[in-house]
């Protein structure tokens, strides 16, 4: 039984490759808001790791890895983002972009996540998820519906009933309908 609850990094992680998902079907305007949010999360993700949460794990190859994917991601998000803004078939760059990503977040939950398991204290988590939500900030309007998109509704209840109540009210009472009436990637 794992010491460290994961269930908001599988969520995330879930949340972006529904989103490559989308981004690879994706044949609309040049600058959708599906990529804002998804580049967006995906930068906060990622740099709160490389700051909050790969400095206090225990010495281990698999951060290296971790630094080296992290590295190779922006390069992908670029082309994309280059494509997307041109006007050109941004579909084979989305598909590498969905590749590379898949296999880190893959790689991370088979081989980083045991080991931070084994080696963070459940306190020092809760510091990088503290760190992450901050990161999030004011966008937490539009972050936890984008989040929680598409799961299951026994996935979105647990998650939502862990929620500061404040948060899980404004979440169930607005964020959710407005984040409905939004235009991501196009028709619905």
């Amino acid at each position: 039984m794992p010491r460290i609850d994961f269930t908001m990094m599988f969520t995330v992680h879930d949340a972006f490759r529904r989103e490559l998902r989308r981004l690879t079907d994706h044949t609309g305007d040049q600058n959708p808001l599906g990529w804002q949010l998804f580049t967006r999360f995906l930068r906060v993700h990622h740099t709160a790791e490389d700051d909050a949460l790969w400095p206090r794990v225990s010495p281990h190859p698999v951060l290296d890895e971790m630094a080296a994917e992290h590295a190779t991601i922006d390069p992908l998000v670029a082309v994309v983002e280059t494509a997307l803004r041109s006007g050109a078939d941004h579909r084979p760059a989305a598909a590498a972009l969905r590749d590379g990503l898949t296999a880190h977040l893959r790689h991370e939950e088979e081989v980083a996540l045991p080991h931070i398991d084994a080696t963070l204290e459940p306190e020092e988590w809760a510091k990088f998820s503290a760190v992450h939500r901050e990161r999030i900030g004011d966008d937490v309007r539009r972050y936890l519906p984008w989040l929680l998109d598409e799961l299951p509704p026994d996935r979105v209840a647990k998650i939502v009933t862990g929620l500061q109540p404040e948060i899980r009210a404004a979440y169930e009472s607005e964020w959710q309908a407005a984040y409905d009436r939004l235009t991501l990637w196009g028709p619905r």
